[in-house]
């Protein structure tokens, strides 16, 4: 798509989302989902895109329940991985989104189209319109059917908790994690730490370990399991 104002989908941006499994029916939905502010036609993806995250949430958490048989925090570990902004922008280039983003000239020409935060946002937008006009069955299957390898592959599943947490927060737009000792108790050789990890805005939760490493590793895992 270029960056002309279009009322309606070209015919090769047609073609290209039936093909990934869209199925557009109203124009401007589609249109909207695809225009970022840049473009400057009065509309951009951002309200889809606010849509489309809770779709794709609501669907890989479906799909972890009945395929993991695991924990809670397991699960939230596994699903902020597959959710996570980077991994929508892997997924949207995967399957060649970046041409078919309006986009202004100066944010095009400054690489724009290959941005992983617009790709991520983009792709949940793509969702949002699918919800919009075809519901939310259909939209869980293009997700099953575009997310499938990186669901077979286990991506987040045996990520470390702090690195889980990092992309976390980095996918939910929110500050890094703070982690702080908050005591520390015993002789040296027998040492224990109590670590207390928070992000801005969101929370904190802290544990105990005979190290810090494990107690940083332990306090991140609670939170998770707490706020994510």
């Amino acid at each position: 798509m270029n960056t002309t104002e279009p009322n309606q989908l070209d015919a090769e941006t047609r073609q290209w989302l039936e093909s990934v499994g869209f199925a557009p029916k109203m124009d401007i939905f589609w249109i909207e989902a695809l225009t970022h502010g840049s473009a400057d036609t009065g509309v951009n993806y951002e309200r889809l895109e606010f849509l489309g995250d809770r779709v794709l949430g609501l669907s890989i958490a479906a799909w972890l329940f009945e395929l993991l048989g695991a924990g809670e925090g397991r699960m939230s570990q596994a699903l902020n991985a597959l959710v996570s902004g980077e991994n929508c922008a892997r997924i949207a280039q995967r399957i060649g989104l970046s041409k078919h983003i309006l986009m202004g000239k100066q944010a095009r020409e400054d690489g724009g189209t290959e941005s992983t935060n617009i790709l991520g946002d983009v792709m949940e937008a793509l969702l949002g319109a699918s919800f919009i006009e075809c519901g939310f069955d259909a939209t869980r299957d293009i997700v099953r059917e575009l997310w499938a390898e990186d669901v077979e592959a286990g991506r987040g599943e045996i990520k470390h908790p702090k690195s889980a947490l990092q992309e976390w927060a980095a996918g939910n737009r929110r500050a890094p994690p703070k982690y702080e000792v908050v005591d520390r108790s015993g002789p040296d050789h027998a040492a224990t730490f109590t670590i207390r990890v928070s992000i801005h805005k969101v929370g904190e939760a802290q544990a105990t370990a005979s190290n810090k490493q494990e107690a940083e590793k332990r306090a991140a895992k609670a939170f998770i399991e707490q706020f994510a």
